[in-house]
């Protein structure tokens, strides 16, 4: 009986996290206050941030993202693509994760593409698999906010920051980002 009822319970979660995003997609509007508030806050709390993105060919910024899970997780959240400071397009991004979790959390993720040819591979990919389609460089954030050398060197470097919730996790691993229509 236990075991039933966990079970349409961790089926019900999983359904919702994947139903949920379709009914509330955020307009072209409200994304675009979300990157724009998203670029300070990364700014301020990521002291090398702003120098990296100005030699970056590409700054893709997800506000929020959403992940939940219970035994079986997702996580989900909408973004624009910036070339030169400029809005290109806006991107979703889906993951799935199976394990030991518990709790939610929201995040901020910024991915820069820091050669020319890492943002065309990204931008020319029909759903964009980390680990598969290309790797990121997670950067860890140092003392006054700078990151290492070594990672700052990277054709790819991700930013995770603004972690609220009661679920930690550090990565961008199994994450596909598509491009979606505003």
């Amino acid at each position: 009986m236990y075991s039933k009822f966990l079970n349409v319970t961790i089926f019900t979660l999983a359904l919702g996290l994947f139903t949920l995003p379709a009914a509330y997609a955020a307009s072209k509007v409200e994304i675009d206050a979300k990157v724009k508030a998203s670029v300070v806050s990364f700014y301020t709390q990521v002291k090398s941030g702003k120098e990296l993105a100005n030699k970056a060919a590409g700054m893709l910024v997800f506000p929020e993202v959403y992940k939940a899970g219970i035994g079986l997780g997702g996580e989900y959240g909408e973004g624009a693509l910036l070339v030169k400071g400029k809005k290109s397009s806006y991107y979703s991004t889906v993951a799935a994760s199976i394990g030991f979790q518990l709790g939610a959390q929201v995040k901020s993720q910024v991915i820069l593409f820091m050669t020319k040819k890492a943002l065309k591979k990204f931008q020319n990919s029909d759903g964009w698999k980390v680990g598969v389609d290309g790797s990121i460089a997670v950067a860890n954030v140092g003392a006054g906010g700078k990151i290492d050398t070594h990672t700052a060197n990277k054709p790819v470097i991700g930013f995770i920051f603004s972690n609220k919730g009661l679920m930690y996790n550090l990565t961008f691993e199994g994450a596909k980002i598509s491009k979606i229509s505003r």
